[in-house]
């Protein structure tokens, strides 16, 4: 038994070796990078996280382009403003794929935008674009949406009468009925369970992304598909939430519109359209996972942005003033705040742009996918191989930021108080895969901002001192925890006509 137990061992050890040497021949052929383990590759120098401070400190020993091995496989790491903008700019065309994974394939496949690459990609995105524009992206018709969710928001947090509040729900339940309008042509009350049980399906995924368990699925998916775990809640929850957006296409199948009004009619159009197009990928399956992408996105992103927005303005009192100064010097006390008014507001342009380049929620980025060989500041980049822009150590560069660790909207003002745009303001990340939802973000940002710093001064509780502003390591960078004081201001009347 003994020497059976030992011979097991010393085999184990002989594929481990050979393994390792193996991959230490393979990895001659990309970029340095720190060493890698048999089976895990270079997970334990990451500690199984991606995280920014990580993946500049390994620049700084072995440059801005490097290899980390994930598991068997080499993803290539781009640093600093100029490797990322020849990476996703001068060679934009070729890193349009998406990597796929055991863990991703498992909860959406290769359908939608998020995870997809090439035709069905291109395909799906561009009619997304055109949807979002039919729907009145840039036009009154979706602004005014954004309005009247602005408007519910101003009268919860007026209902509070300046008590100690966490604004998370009252943010997430405005933002998310912008997109469910765009997607289902309906909002959702507070109170509603179907509500709730969409957004526990959202938070659930943005929290595996870039979790332990998330890195195990990839390295063992067939032995972790067999154990139990909470892998499975995450799938289950997710599967919860496709259901109900077929329920949704199917409540408009039955109840069809000569003109559609919210993406799903769209789709649907397109699909009896296209019917007999060999070339098409409009799919009720991709429609599902579609509106599954723009759903989870356009929730999760611009909600963690304004829960970082309201919480710097706690933390810098004397910024928030200046906003709103600005405000009430600019706008009526109850005009209506439209996207327009942003070019009149030099200062609050600057705050908001400060706000996304600090708060910086999406972290890393997140990876491609060469499609044909290439190359990266002199480095060849094999057809197939995964490439992680790395937009925080852009947003961050020393070299293209005057205090890149600050708050400091000054970033985004020239000498004379004029807003100026900068080159590394690169948030939605840049390209031909950049954010789909860039300017509907943008338009409920400025909305939701400008409408709640003019009707209140947001301050810490009574005998709360400190504001912490680290940050929760998930798919995105989330806030701790906190709550605010919204104290209605004497000078102002909330606009009641939206």
């Amino acid at each position: 038994m003994l020497a059976l137990s030992e011979l097991f061992l010393a085999l184990l050890a002989i594929l481990l070796a050979a393994h390792y040497l193996k991959l230490q021949w393979t990895r001659r052929r990309y970029p340095p990078g720190p060493t890698p383990l048999p089976i895990i590759g270079n997970l334990w120098t990451l500690r199984f996280e991606l995280r920014n401070e990580t993946l500049v400190q390994l620049a700084k020993t072995y440059g801005n382009v490097y290899t980390l091995w994930v598991g068997q496989k080499p993803m290539i790491v781009v640093n600093g403003y100029e490797a990322v903008r020849n990476a996703l700019v001068s060679h934009s065309e070729d890193l349009t794929g998406r990597p796929t994974s055991p863990f991703f394939m498992e909860l959406m496949g290769e359908k939608g935008v998020i995870a997809t690459s090439g035709h069905t990609w291109k395909q799906q995105r561009r009619f997304a674009l055109s949807t979002f524009r039919n729907l009145g992206l840039g036009k009154n018709g979706l602004e005014h949406r954004i309005q009247k969710e602005a408007q519910h928001l101003l009268e919860t947090f007026s209902r509070e009468k300046g008590n100690p509040i966490d604004p998370s729900q009252s943010l997430v339940h405005t933002v998310s009925n912008v997109i469910s309008g765009v997607v289902f042509g309906h909002r959702f009350s507070i109170e509603d369970p179907i509500f709730h049980q969409l957004l526990e399906a959202v938070n659930l995924t943005i929290s595996a992304q870039n979790s332990l368990l998330r890195w195990i699925y990839d390295l063992f998916p067939q032995l972790m598909r067999l154990l139990p775990g909470p892998h499975h809640n995450v799938f289950q929850h997710y599967h919860i939430f496709l259901n109900f957006i077929e329920r949704e296409v199917k409540n408009h199948r039955e109840n069809p519109e000569e003109n559609p009004q919210d993406y799903i009619g769209f789709y649907l159009d397109q699909i009896s359209k296209t019917r007999d197009d060999p070339g098409s990928t409009y799919t009720e399956e991709n429609m599902v996972q579609m509106v599954a992408d723009l759903f989870l996105t356009g929730t999760e992103t611009a909600t963690t942005t304004l829960r970082w927005a309201l919480l710097y303005m706690v933390a810098h009192p004397d910024i928030q003033s200046e906003v709103q100064k600005e405000l009430d010097a600019v706008l009526g006390p109850s005009q209506v705040i439209e996207y327009e008014d942003l070019k009149k507001l030099p200062y609050t342009n600057a705050v908001i742009h400060e706000i996304l380049r600090y708060g910086n929620i999406v972290s890393v980025g997140i990876p491609r996918q060469a499609l044909k060989n290439t190359e990266i500041q002199g480095f060849h980049i094999e057809k197939g191989t995964t490439v992680l822009p790395n937009i925080s150590s852009v947003l961050y560069d020393p070299e293209c930021w005057e205090t890149p660790k600050q708050f400091n909207p000054r970033h985004f003002l020239d000498q004379e108080g004029k807003f100026i745009n900068r080159d590394a303001f690169l948030p939605f990340s840049a390209g031909h895969r950049m954010c789909l939802g860039e300017q509907l973000a943008r338009i409920e940002l400025f909305i939701f901002f400008t409408n709640l710093l003019r009707a209140f001064t947001l301050r810490l509780p009574e005998g709360v001192k400190e504001v912490r502003l680290d940050f929760i390591l998930l798919a995105t960078l989330q806030p701790h925890p906190y709550k605010i004081c919204a104290i209605p201001r004497k000078t102002k009347k909330m606009p009641s006509d939206l």
